[in-house]
């Protein structure tokens, strides 16, 4: 699972500010679902803003009324899920992060541990689904079983897509073994709380 993440480091890269097409935001070291993140939909040439807690387009009732957890989906069996089938076929996004969390351990003594990328390229490109409902884009983040790199950690992860993945993934490729071979490292960070966003929380105790 992936309920944790931080933003990527925009500045001085590929996909500054001024390239996105979105204003400057501080950066979040602690998003949590339901807030707000950074996606870039394969069919606009731009980056958007959406809501991080999927609900389809079908959804009849209320925000509230939906009841399903849905900031993560398995990328094993979206394309067959209900809720999901539409945005895997016309709602398929990246989602940039710099990094994110998982906890170790036994229930009230969880250990963090910061998740990033072990390669050149800092930010890491999660596989995603949108979908605009009631003119309001949300969006999810697709997983999928845990590599050698992280499985101590968690026994899934997101899906991490390398650059030629990046671009099998927004054209339409159906193959669910994308992110198999993501670099990652990880290390323990001190514990946090839920509202917590402190840069001191990726650094290694």
């Amino acid at each position: 699972m992936c309920g944790r993440f931080i933003d990527p480091n925009l500045r001085g890269t590929e996909i500054e500010h001024s390239e996105i097409g979105i204003d400057p935001f501080a950066r979040r070291f602690n998003i949590k679902p339901t807030q707000d993140v950074l996606i870039r939909p394969a069919d606009e040439g731009q980056f958007a803003w959406a809501r991080w807690w999927f609900i389809p387009v079908w959804h009849k009732g209320e925000m509230k009324e939906w009841k399903a957890t849905t900031f993560n989906a398995r990328i094993e069996e979206a394309d067959g899920k209900p809720t999901f089938r539409a945005a895997w076929k016309y709602g398929r996004c990246l989602i940039p992060a710099g990094g994110y969390y998982e906890w170790t351990g036994k229930k009230g003594q969880k250990t963090p541990h910061f998740i990033q990328s072990a390669g050149n390229e800092e930010t890491l490109w999660f596989a995603g689904l949108s979908s605009i409902w009631n003119d309001m884009r949300t969006c999810t983040i697709l997983t999928r079983a845990a590599n050698a790199e992280v499985e101590n950690v968690h026994h899934r992860m997101p899906v991490i897509l390398n650059a030629d993945e990046r671009d099998a993934w927004l054209a339409g490729t159906q193959d669910k073994d994308l992110g198999a071979g993501a670099s990652l490292r990880h290390h323990i960070v001190k514990s946090f709380g839920i509202k917590d966003d402190r840069p001191e929380l990726i650094e290694e105790v």
